[in-house]
């Protein structure tokens, strides 16, 4: 059963940098895909970014790009996204999730989620 633990999450001021995990069991993700995404309070979930585990390209929202970045340790089965120039507009609760096949932006494709981890930036 696969499962996808998230943390790192805190309160952070703006302009500061935070690392979350999120460690995958259960599978072997070789020939997956894995992402994040983050739900703001009233907003819909969005795409954050993503990574393909087996070779490691990375995608990413325009509203991050440059500024978060993807990785990931294959001897760990970790997925990390290190967020840096925090902004409030970045608060959110941060989840993790899989899909087997490419990085998509769309929710609903993703087939395991983690519980989520809450990261609160303030001004």
């Amino acid at each position: 059963q696969v499962q996808l633990i998230e943390s790192g999450g805190g309160l952070v001021q703006a302009g500061d940098s935070l690392r979350l995990s999120c460690a995958a069991s259960g599978r072997s993700f070789t020939n997956y895909a894995m992402a994040w995404f983050r739900q703001a309070p009233g907003k819909e979930r969005e795409f954050v970014g993503g990574i393909l585990w087996s070779v490691g390209s990375t995608y990413y929202a325009d509203s991050v790009k440059g500024r978060f970045t993807i990785s990931r340790d294959n001897a760990k089965n970790t997925m990390y996204l290190q967020m840096n120039s925090l902004k409030p507009e970045d608060t959110a609760v941060y989840y993790c999730a899989t899909r087997y096949g490419g990085v998509r932006p769309v929710v609903a494709v993703y087939d395991y989620w983690g519980q989520g981890t809450q990261v609160t930036v303030s001004s």
